[in-house]
C-alpha cells in the first residue's frame, strides 16, 4: 500500500490500520536496547537476577576446566565447588552459570551476576579480589605439532600470527602485545565464544595460526576428555599467575562477598577439605 497515492484522503481500513501501528509504537519503549547480532549467550531472565537481600550468589565464567567447567555438569571446577561450599556454609545458595569471558565481565559489571570466576587480576582491574586466590594459572604457548619455533619472549613472535580469546588476560608483557597490535589479524587473531578452546585447536592444527595462548592444565584437561582432538606441541611457558573469584567494585555485595571467601579458604586449607576438592580433578595445593 502507498500511502502518498491517496492525495490526503483515508479510507476507513487505513485509519484502523494507522490506529492500530500507533498503539504497537506506544507499547514499546524507544530506550529499549537492540539485542546484539551475534550475542555470545542469552542474557539471564529476569526472574533469575539477583534481587537485595536474597541470599543467592550468581558466579558466570566461559568453561575453563579444571578452574570451572560446564555449569550443570557432574564437574563444574574445583573453584566453582570451593564456592559453593564456602558460600552455603553462610547461608547462600550458589548459581554458576557459562557465558563467553567478555560477557561475563560485561554482566558482572552491569550488577546483572555477583561475581566472576577463574581470573587473573588483570582481567579485570576494576574488581574486587579476595586476598587469597583459589588456583593457580600456568599460560603457556602451543603450535602446530610439526613446528619447532619456540618461545623466548615477545620478540619471538616476530612474523607469527598469535591467537588469543576475546578479554582474556595472560601475562603483564603479552597483554600490552596484544593490546598494542590488537587491529592487526595478522600478528593478533581474538576469537570469542562460550567454548572457545575447540575452536581454537582446529584452526591451529589447520595452520590457520601459528600461535595460540591456554593455561597449561585447562589443555591437558581438554585433550584428555577429548581424545580424537589433535594435541598441539608445547611452545613455552610464558607467565605463572594466581586465578581468583572476583566481585564487580559496582555492587554492595562484593565486599561481604571477598570477606566470606578469605575466611573460608582459609578454613578449609586447615581441615584438608581444600586438598580434598581439587584431588578429583587430579590438582593439588603444591600444583
Amino acid at each position: 500500500m502507498h500511502l502518498h497515492d491517496h492525495k490526503g484522503v483515508t479510507p476507513p481500513m487505513l485509519k484502523y490500520m494507522l490506529f492500530v501501528a500507533a498503539l504497537c509504537l506506544t507499547a514499546c519503549s524507544p530506550d529499549d536496547p537492540a539485542k546484539p547480532e551475534h550475542p555470545e549467550a542469552n542474557d539471564p531472565p529476569q526472574s533469575l537476577l539477583p534481587t537485595p537481600g536474597e541470599h543467592r550468589v550468581i558466579l558466570a565464567a566461559d568453561p575453563w576446566c579444571p578452574h570451572n567447567c560446564e555449569a550443570g555438569s557432574e564437574t563444574e571446577g574445583y573453584m566453582v565447588d570451593i564456592a559453593r561450599e564456602i558460600f552455603a556454609e553462610a547461608g547462600y545458595q550458589l548459581e554458576y552459570r557459562n557465558y563467553g569471558w567478555a560477557r561475563t565481565l560485561n554482566l558482572a559489571r552491569d550488577n546483572l551476576i555477583d561475581g566472576i570466576i577463574g581470573a587473573l587480576k588483570g582481567d579485570a582491574l576494576d574488581f574486587v579480589y579476595p586476598e587469597h586466590a583459589v588456583g593457580t594459572a600456568r599460560i603457556a604457548l602451543y603450535t602446530h605439532p610439526d613446528s619447532k619455533w619456540h618461545y623466548e619472549g615477545l620478540e619471538s613472535l616476530s612474523g607469527k600470527t598469535l591467537l588469543v580469546i576475546n578479554g582474556y588476560s595472560y601475562s603483564p608483557e603479552l597483554d600490552r602485545y596484544i593490546e598494542d597490535h590488537a587491529g592487526n589479524p595478522e600478528l593478533v587473531w581474538v576469537i570469542s565464544g562460550v567454548a572457545p578452546l575447540g575452536r581454537a585447536l582446529k584452526l591451529l592444527d589447520r595452520e590457520r595460526t601459528d600461535v595460540f595462548v591456554e593455561d597449561r592444565s585447562v589443555m591437558d584437561w581438554y585433550l584428555r576428555h577429548h581424545a580424537d582432538d589433535s594435541a598441539p606441541r608445547l611452545a613455552g611457558m610464558a607467565y605463572t599467575a594466581p586465578l581468583y573469584i572476583a566481585f564487580p567494585a559496582v555492587s554492595p555485595k562484593s565486599e561481604e562477598l571477598t570477606e566470606l571467601l578469605d575466611a573460608g579458604l582459609a578454613r578449609l586449607t586447615d581441615n584438608g577439605r581444600l586438598e580434598a576438592i581439587m584431588a578429583p580433578y587430579g590438582l593439588s595445593l603444591s600444583d
